[in-house]
């Protein structure tokens, strides 16, 4: 009897084994991923260690000798062209990837330098890849390059590169669609302004640098979001909504309204610049001015360190609103009207 519940519990533990290193291999992000496998620290399939966590501190070796904040030695044999490294800055996260990945980084290479930047670190293997991830205290740009075998990396603060930063989120995305109707969902509209903002600021030669929640229709956490402007420091922090009437009727209701912070009493306020985005969007995209709103029971507006406005450009449940906000021509109105709000904030001194 106790040999056939052996058996059984033998059998269990293999299936278990294949569904985790299934659900490890194939989460569609990266990120959860790396949270996944991090929290399994577990042993399958014969000693092959999913992922190890490790106290920065005790795995980098401190040295003051080195040209760089960092060295990451890598196994024999990888080159340049082998190491792929991702900054994501939504989660403060950077991944280097390199082929062939082995099983104990920890354990095998050395990493040199300074910890003073990492809040945590894992490894894990990706498929055939190995993944050290490290977790930053808050959002730095990354100097890199690849000498005899490792890695150097520096962690430079954004601000010592740019005369300004923003973070500009749009809101919702993925399962979290918003406000839905007539078939147009509020995600795709908000992400729909935003494409047209970036392309504003892409084409601008200034020293401006725009951090954004999401280019694409994923959906950050709400904490993901408003800590991507904290950890930046952020000289402004907007987020791109669409309204819609509380009965989620359609009526005759209209127009622009902008949310701030009422906590915020700084001379810069969230206010002032939440009034400097409702005039500027009311001008270009010539919709009804429907005010300011106190909106410290939104978490990103009462959380953020920064100034913030949440721009709610126009009412879903109005059938004429609708239309327009579905528009490419309305969309890069509204993109200028922010647009115009950011260049006006800065010269008040933001």
């Amino acid at each position: 009897m106790d040999e056939i519940v052996l058996k059984w519990v033998t059998v269990l533990s293999g299936i278990l084994t294949v569904i985790v290193c299934v659900s490890v291999f194939f989460f569609p992000d990266i990120h959860e991923r790396a949270v996944l496998a991090a929290e399994q620290q577990n042993e399958v399939g014969g000693g092959n260690l999913i992922a190890t966590t490790a106290n920065p501190k005790a795995v980098v070796e401190q040295s003051k000798d080195l040209n760089a904040q960092l060295k990451i030695a890598l196994p024999e044999g990888i080159s340049k062209a082998d190491v792929e490294i991702e900054n994501d800055y939504v989660t403060q996260t950077i991944y280097i990837k390199f082929a062939g990945g082995v099983d104990d980084y920890f354990e095998q290479y050395a990493i040199k330098g300074s910890s003073d930047h990492i809040a945590s670190m894992a490894y894990y293997k990706d498929k055939e890849e190995g993944v050290i991830a490290l977790q930053l205290d808050q959002v730095y740009e990354l100097k890199n390059r690849f000498k005899k075998g490792s890695l150097y990396l520096d962690f430079i603060d954004p601000h010592d590169i740019y005369d300004k930063v923003i973070v500009v989120d749009a809101g919702h995305g993925s399962h979290a669609a918003g406000a839905v109707k007539l078939g147009i969902s509020e995600k795709s509209l908000n992400l729909a302004i935003v494409q047209q903002l970036k392309k504003l600021f892409d084409e601008d030669k200034r020293r401006i640098r725009v951090y954004y929640t999401r280019t694409s229709d994923t959906n950050p956490t709400l904490d993901q979001r408003v800590q991507l402007a904290n950890k930046v420091n952020a000289d402004l922090f907007i987020s791109v909504h669409n309204n819609s009437d509380a009965t989620g009727n359609f009526t005759k209701v209209k127009g622009t309204q902008v949310m701030y912070s009422e906590s915020d009493d700084a001379k810069l306020s969230s206010k002032k610049l939440a009034e400097i985005c409702l005039k500027n969007v009311v001008d270009t995209t010539g919709s009804e001015n429907r005010g300011l709103l106190k909106g410290d029971s939104i978490y990103i507006i009462r959380t953020s360190k920064v100034p913030v406005a949440l721009i709610e450009v126009g009412f879903m449940t109005n059938y004429k609103e609708l239309d327009l906000l579905n528009s490419t021509s309305y969309q890069k109105k509204a993109a200028e009207g922010i647009y115009n709000a950011i260049n006006e904030a800065f010269q008040e001194g933001y």
